[in-house]
């Protein structure tokens, strides 16, 4: 530890903990606990010469040294540090040092530095000259944006060097950009390099609004345009034989970034030529010209699916699906199947665009058909998902008839991928539906009557769902279009999906008693949807809520549930910063940042436990997140945050694991969290057995006793809980274990929604309830235990 009797630091130098920090970061000799704590004490300029600083570590510096560099550079992430002339002149002397060891340079601190200066440049002009001549001369131009910008803030003659030597060597494509790039004002230029050091492989979480600038440059778009053109050509003529095929070579390192970017700035435009674009280009890139079963750029690919994940469209996510049905190469459909559950979640927030549905041939209502020769038809039909019938002579058949088969294998096909792509289309609807939640996404009456509630394909689910109409300014009537006329209200009327929460529990009663008895399944849970309101304990705390901390969770589980939910996370693991992380979701519109902390609890490899921890939220500010109060998160915002949160405890929680036996702590909490109070998911599952359990068989032998279910059997009385389903039996509460129960209510109960816990619950009670009719052994013999 450093204690505050260090010498007084000379004239200019920090002072104080920046003194102790700056010794640590440059005496090899110096040990420190890192202040975690008191960092956010230190003052803009104090950072930024810190961060020079911390730029001289190197890999083979002491441990601590390297970590308190990583402190420093967390701790500057949600500020804006200054830069002393000295420090700027620092930090490009440790970058030109890195360069000329042959590391690998992120130039972005060093344009931070020279951004956010608080002096002139004249000092550091003859180090940016060598900076740039030493990267010229190893080639490296990871990032272009950087380093034009780098060299134009040094004398008249470093960027007419740099743009011709780039020229020279990478192709027409980037020789294109480099020279928008150089030729823009050296304000605009700079705002593009601080654009695109945001891209992802650099900050994964930006908000979009970072791309918004470039976007609106005509110069840079119009580059867009011709790169992404550029890039089709290339991939049809290796198609054609004009270019020899080699695998994932069609394509540098450097060009699949750059058309990344364009692409993003096309999507973030939604220009009109971009869907007959990506017909072209994803196929070529996708499906080598030969019978081999590689591509021709699975990195171009995979980055334009990223791209998509920023600013997604319903055509892109057709042809995306398209070329996952096309592609030989074995590993490509796990990988893009993992990669569309993010933008499926994206294209949820970008609701102006996310709703454009084409209606492909089917009716008004949702019927298609294609008559064939022989007499034979096929009948496609959306209702909850869309089906293929075939008919002869108007009578259906149970299959395709061979003649059909055989004479025309090709519509077939057809029709069935046609199957295919109208479920997929509903399944992304439903997703954008859903993620409307967070944005309050409004719509105009008059097109979401024609243009949703009347759409031969997307009126299936919307029907299904409550929705808000303004009948009158600030008037709300809520309406579900399978059972009720829709109102009188203008065209440009505001409609939106209901949510309980800015509803009266009473009207939250009537609408659930109305989808059971309507036997109505909505699209995903809306009227049985969980509220979560803001509690004194976390008023109490202000910035962060504990409702969900301090449990143990599967995390291989957990992981792949914030992926499917579209949360940002890094893998934990056993190096250096991954023993905790915070999985990161951005709601309302890219407004409003949810993180969910949670670090390992032991490293015991698939089988790894994590440990949870707070809930906090930001807001973006001037393009930073801020941390905010939970008093000022809007209410559904923060509902629709803790829900998932909620989903990722209930899921991976190891209270809900039949098979845990291990002993000690984990044990102990298996037993309290097993069958604790009902956090809401649980006590929206009991509210919908209070509706469905008098119409069971079961009736009779069942009752709901504050958070369990309890069955009454022959042998024993049972009590399920409805958070974890395990079960106590009567009357000694002894465990009962099921891991997998298949009675003979199951798969016939209506369920208004999909739950696999409530789902489980009920097969568990169908068994229970008959069970002298038990034949499994293992089940068996700890019912009849001590009798």
């Amino acid at each position: 530890m450093l204690h505050d009797d260090s010498p007084p630091a000379p004239e200019g130098r920090p002072t104080g903990l920046a003194a102790r920090l700056m010794r640590a970061l440059t005496d090899p000799e110096v040990r420190i606990e890192i202040p975690y704590d008191d960092l956010p004490r230190l003052s803009d300029e104090e950072l930024g010469t810190l961060l020079a600083e911390a730029q001289a570590v190197r890999t083979s510096a002491p441990h601590e040294a390297r970590m308190l560099a990583l402190a420093l550079e967390g701790a500057a992430r949600d500020r804006r540090p200054r830069y002393t002339p000295e420090a700027c002149r620092r930090m490009i002397e440790a970058l030109t040092a890195r360069s000329e060891d042959h590391d690998r340079v992120d130039l972005t601190p060093g344009v931070r530095a020279l951004e956010h200066r608080t002096g002139p440049l004249t000092e550091v002009a003859g180090a940016l000259r060598t900076l740039v001549a030493s990267l010229l001369a190893k080639d490296s131009v990871r990032q272009l944006y950087a380093l034009i910008t780098i060299a134009g803030l040094g004398d008249e003659a470093l960027l007419p060097e740099v743009v011709e030597r780039l020229s020279r060597d990478l192709g027409p494509i980037l020789a294109d950009e480099i020279a928008v790039v150089a030729g823009l004002p050296r304000a605009e230029r700079t705002q593009l390099s601080e654009t695109f050091r945001e891209h992802r492989h650099i900050s994964p979480n930006s908000p979009a609004d970072v791309w918004y600038r470039s976007a609106e440059n005509p110069a840079y778009a119009a580059f867009a345009r011709r790169a992404l053109e550029a890039a089709a050509e290339r991939a049809e003529a290796i198609r054609a034989g004009e270019i020899p095929y080699r695998a994932d070579k069609a394509f540098t390192d450097r060009e699949i970034t750059t058309l990344g970017q364009a692409a993003r700035v096309a999507l973030r435009r939604d220009e009109p030529w971009l869907p007959d674009l990506f017909d072209r280009l994803l196929p070529g890139i996708s499906v080598a010209p030969t019978a081999a079963r590689t591509l021709p750029s699975q990195g171009l690919l995979y980055e334009l699916v990223r791209a998509a994940q920023d600013f997604p469209t319903p055509e892109l996510v057709t042809a995306i699906r398209a070329v996952r049905g096309t592609v030989r190469h074995a590993g490509v459909p796990k990988q893009l199947d993992k990669m569309l559950k993010k933008v499926d979640a994206a294209l949820a927030e970008r609701t102006d665009v996310a709703l454009r549905l084409p209606t492909l041939g089917f009716d008004a209502d949702g019927v298609l058909r294609r008559e064939l020769d022989g007499g034979y038809a096929a009948v496609v039909t959306v209702a909850e998902t869309a089906t293929l019938v075939w008919e002869k002579d108007g009578r259906p058949l149970r299959g395709v008839p061979a003649p059909v088969r055989r004479d025309h294998a090709g519509p077939v096909k057809e029709l069935r991928d046609l199957v295919k792509r109208v479920n997929t289309q509903l399944l992304t609807l439903t997703r954008v539906l859903e993620g409307g939640f967070t944005v309050d996404a409004v719509h105009p009456y008059g097109w979401w009557r024609t243009g949703l509630a009347g759409h031969p394909l997307a009126r299936t689910l919307v029907r299904r769902l409550i929705w808000e109409v303004e009948v009158a300014p600030g008037t709300w009537r809520a309406v579900l279009p399978e059972t009720d006329e829709l109102p009188e209200a203008p065209e440009d009327a505001s409609v939106r999906l209901w949510h309980p929460i800015r509803s009266r529990p009473d009207a939250v009663r009537a609408w659930r008693d109305l989808l059971v008895e309507g036997r109505i399944r909505q699209p995903f849970k809306q009227a049985f949807r969980e509220i979560y309101l803001l509690t004194p304990a976390e008023e109490e705390t202000r910035v962060h809520s504990n409702r969900f901390a301090a449990h143990l969770v599967h995390y291989r589980r957990m992981f792949a549930l914030f992926r499917a939910r579209g949360w940002a996370s890094d893998l934990l693991g056993p190096w250096d910063a991954g023993e905790q992380d915070a999985a990161e979701r951005t709601l309302g519109a890219g407004r409003w940042r949810v993180r969910f902390f949670h670090a390992l609890a032991d490293r015991d490899g698939e089988g790894a436990l994590a440990t949870t921890d707070q809930v906090r939220f930001a807001r973006l500010v001037d393009g930073d997140w801020r941390e905010a109060p939970l008093t000022e998160v809007p209410p559904l915002v923060f509902s629709e945050a803790m829900r998932d949160v909620d989903l990722f405890v209930g899921v991976t929680s190891i209270a809900a694991d039949p098979h845990w036996t291990d002993g000690g702590p984990t044990r102990a909490y298996w037993e309290r969290a097993g069958f604790a109070e009902l956090p809401e998911s649980a006590q929206a599952r009991r509210d919908v057995l209070e509706r469905i359990l008098p119409r069971l068989k079961i009736a009779d032998r069942c009752a709901l006793d504050g958070r369990f279910l309890v069955v009454r059997g022959t042998l024993r009385t049972y009590r399920i809980h409805l958070g974890s389903a395990n079960i106590l039996m009567e009357p000694d509460g002894s465990y009962l274990c099921i891991v997998a129960a298949r009675g003979k209510g199951e798969g016939k109960v209506f369920l208004p929604f999909e739950d696999e816990r409530l789902s489980l619950i009920l097969s568990k009670a169908f068994l229970l309830a008959d069970d002298t009719g038990i034949t499994d052994r293992s089940i068996l013999s700890q019912i009849t235990r001590g009798s």
